[in-house]
């Protein structure tokens, strides 16, 4: 097994583009203002500033009212997770309960940010437009719920784009939402600590992988743990240039045949294998274990999820969780890599949205099972959105007890060591 620093170590994060992977935006979202009596017959205050869906002179500070972090927490307050990938924009808003979450508001959208990356090198501005409509809205949702601390992190598109930075600023400018460039392997991290617990009960290794839009991530995690609360710890990991949108520009969308499209799925897979290639190597030995276990969150696995189940329309409750044979899920792939764009979008659970770049999901998740041969594969509709919520909870609630301690130890007149 190669020594290889798994994704929770963050002491070069500073090396990748970004320079902020594996922080958290220790900020908060004031409240939206309240109405007031001596407000103007249209309900807005005078001298409010305006929500940033509100729209505004050119130039005028539209961005939600910020404050420092640090005032008592209050009952009902929310913590938010927005992950910007290079196909979806998504954001959940959710409060605490318990050692979990009750998820109180979720937004997702379809945005395409990364269209056409893969062969110019830059986001367009009819894609940047799109991202920007929707992260309105969930600016806008942050502002309406009482959140305590957010954390907002952009990934592959981002990271590979010329102008990735120009539009995080102008993210920023005109909307308030400060975006992290998150690493590969931050990415990764995030993606194991927000869906591990549904891995299937064994005892053998196991891979969990998320296909995303602009990459693919793999990380084979320890033995033995069984759906534990416990995070496994991560023995290696890789990430690969290859998702959904990036797959798919890059082979290009020649469907004109049946011919035609066998050969694109081929050239997929091809181009995914080359790259999987030297991970498929370091846990050669490990994959002959006879209690390999795999487990994945993306569209991809929870759309072929749902065909499995034959679902009408797509149902989160039915697909979270679900525990599908490896073979059924290669059928369904093979089915649909032949079906024209139109075949695949009369599907119910696929539309128009993912016709067109479900197949290079397809190639992709064949490769994993052709390295990992486990013999069911475990569905996660959850990942790094949960992840960072997770993370941002259990470091607030490591500082509370931090901070009891300290006040038991001043209580007691015991002096105040120094701090570790």
């Amino acid at each position: 097994m190669a020594d290889t620093l798994p994704p929770d170590r963050t002491e070069n994060a500073g090396k990748n583009r970004g320079g902020k992977s594996g922080k958290v935006a220790d900020f908060r979202y004031k409240r939206p203002p309240q109405p007031d009596p001596r407000s103007s017959r249209d309900g807005r205050t005078k001298g409010a500033k305006r929500s940033p869906d509100a729209g505004g002179r050119p130039g005028q500070d539209n961005r939600p009212d910020l404050a420092d972090i640090g005032t008592v927490r209050s009952q009902g307050e929310a913590y938010a997770a927005l992950d910007l990938g290079t196909n979806n924009c998504r954001l959940l808003i959710a409060r605490p309960s318990g050692r979990d979450f009750t998820v109180i508001d979720a937004f997702s959208r379809v945005v395409k940010l990364g269209e056409g990356l893969a062969t110019s090198g830059r986001l367009s501005e009819a894609a940047m437009d799109r991202t920007l409509a929707a992260l309105t809205i969930c600016a806008d949702k942050l502002q309406r719920r009482n959140v305590r601390l957010a954390r907002s992190v952009a990934t592959e598109a981002c990271r590979r784009a010329e102008n990735g930075f120009a539009f995080i600023e102008r993210v920023r400018r005109e909307t308030g939402i400060a975006l992290d460039i998150i690493s590969a392997e931050e990415e990764a991290r995030l993606a194991v600590l927000g869906c591990h617990i549904l891995l299937e009960a064994g005892e053998g290794p196991a891979v969990i992988f998320d296909i995303g839009g602009g990459s693919t991530e793999l990380v084979l995690v320890e033995a033995g743990i069984e759906g534990s609360a416990r995070v496994p710890r991560i023995l290696d990991w890789q990430s690969v240039p290859w998702g959904v949108v990036s797959l798919t520009d890059t082979v290009g969308r020649g469907e004109d045949s049946e011919a035609a499209r066998i050969a694109r799925f081929a050239e997929m897979r091809r181009l995914v294998a080359e790259s999987f290639a030297p991970f498929a190597a370091r846990v050669a030995d490990a994959a002959q274990h006879p209690d390999i276990r795999l487990l994945g969150t993306s569209g991809t696995v929870t759309t072929l999820a749902s065909l499995y189940l034959e679902l009408p329309s797509y149902d989160r409750k039915a697909v979270d969780g679900l525990i599908v044979p490896a073979g059924e899920m290669r059928d369904i792939s093979a089915r649909l890599s032949v079906m024209t764009p139109y075949e695949r979008s009369t599907l119910p659970c696929i539309g128009q949205d993912r016709a067109d770049l479900v197949v290079a999901g397809c190639a992709i998740l064949e490769a994993i099972l052709d390295l990992w041969p486990a013999r069911r594969l475990g569905v996660a509709d959850r990942g790094i959105r949960e992840g960072i919520l997770r993370s941002i909870m259990a470091a607030e609630q490591h500082s509370e007890h931090r901070l009891k301690a300290l006040h038991r130890e001043r209580g007691n007149g015991r002096p105040r060591g120094p701090a570790r």
